[in-house]
This record gives structure tokens, sequence and C-alpha cells, in this order.
């Protein structure tokens, strides 16, 4: 930020320069370098405002987030007075599956707000659109990875949102997903062991079996 602090006290020396003149179209805080600029860095169009308001910059930011802020999510959080839900920017069944619901299943991993509403709540949207069942089932081999990191993820949360999608995931495509299950079971059968977890798996594991024939 040096150079700022140094462009702006040149500025108070030569008041009637042309430089005063650019002032208003090109504040400085945000341009300190003007013109001479390379082609911009993606990172450069990721405000930080945007990104994380509590000041966390050392972290780069996932890549749901840098999607996010991109604006290639196409829907956003409402804030709702009793509770929050989701706006599309153009009807969800207009939506293209790939690449957003495998975006939005990684979003599941996300820990912050609004992201872990937007990709759990969007997840499950998308899903309910008129045949979402053959636009997810090509992409099984892509979400299933994806589902699995967040069954396997240390925060509970995540954890839990990761279940829920796979529940409303296995609903849409029913057998399907069976030939997937064998890699994401593990991870439930070692939460299993967990008095926290064991109520709400077991009833997943119970919703599995009803929409895709016998899991073994």
């Amino acid at each position: 930020g040096s150079n700022v602090l140094r462009m702006s006290s040149g500025i108070q020396i030569k008041p009637k320069t042309t430089i005063q003149k650019s002032k208003p179209s090109s504040p400085l805080p945000c341009s300190p370098e003007p013109a001479t600029k390379p082609q911009p860095k993606p990172s450069d169009k990721l405000n930080p405002k945007t990104i994380d308001p509590f000041g966390d910059h050392s972290r780069p930011p996932s890549a749901f987030a840098a999607i996010y802020a991109k604006g290639g999510i196409p829907c956003r959080l409402m804030h709702g007075s009793v509770k929050h839900r989701l706006q599309w920017e153009c009807l969800p069944e207009t939506v293209p599956f790939d690449p957003l619901l495998v975006t939005l299943a990684e979003g599941l991993r996300e820990t912050k707000h609004p992201y872990t509403f937007v990709s759990k709540e969007g997840f499950k949207e998308l899903l309910m659109v008129e045949g979402a069942a053959e636009k997810a089932i090509p992409l099984l081999p892509r979400l299933v990875p994806v589902l699995k990191a967040a069954l396997a993820h240390s925060d509970d949360e995540v954890f839990l949102r990761g279940l829920d999608a796979l529940v409303q995931l296995s609903a849409v495509v029913g057998p399907s997903l069976n030939d997937h299950l064998k890699h994401l079971l593990t991870n439930l059968s070692r939460r299993l062991m967990d008095k926290k977890f064991r109520e709400r798996i077991t009833i997943a594991l119970q919703k599995l079996e009803q929409y895709g024939g016998k899991v073994s």
C-alpha cells in the first residue's frame, strides 16, 4: 500500500497538474497502477469483501467461493425475516447440470456463510427440477467423489450436508447410484460408531435402500 500513499501525496504537491483531473475517474486505493497493468489475474477479480467479510484473506478462496464471487453460481441467498431462501437468476430447469450440480456438491464442503446455504439449498433445488434424473445420472462418476469428500470431512456440519445431499441424489437417480455406493459406505460406517450421528445415518441408509433397492 505504500505506493498508494506516495501517489496521493504527489497529487497534493502539484495541485494544478493534469493528475488532479483524472482523480475522480480513477479512485486511487482501487487501482494504484492504472494503464500499465498486465493481463488481470483471476485473483484480482475476487474482491475480498465478497469472499470473506471477516478478513481472513491469507487463505486463497475455495473453488466454490471463487466461482460464486465471479457470478458463476446462478443463484443467490435472499435474506428472509423468517428463513433464508435462494433466488435463482434464471429458472433452475434451464440451468445446465454440468457443471453446476457438481459445483454445488463441491460447495457442501464450505464452512462459511453464505456458501454453506447456497450450496446445500441449490443442490436440493436443482435436483427438484423436471427431468433431473436423466441430467444427474451421467454426472454420478463426478458427483460421488465430491460427496465422498464431504462425508469424509472432519466438520460435522459438512458431513451432515453431504449425507442429506446423498439421500436427495439417491431419491432422484434411484438404482443408478448403487454401483457407486460402495465408495461412500465406508465413510458412513465410520461415523455410525458415533452416537450423535447414528440415528441420522441409519435413517439415511434406510432411504438409500428404499430408493435404490438393496444396499449390500
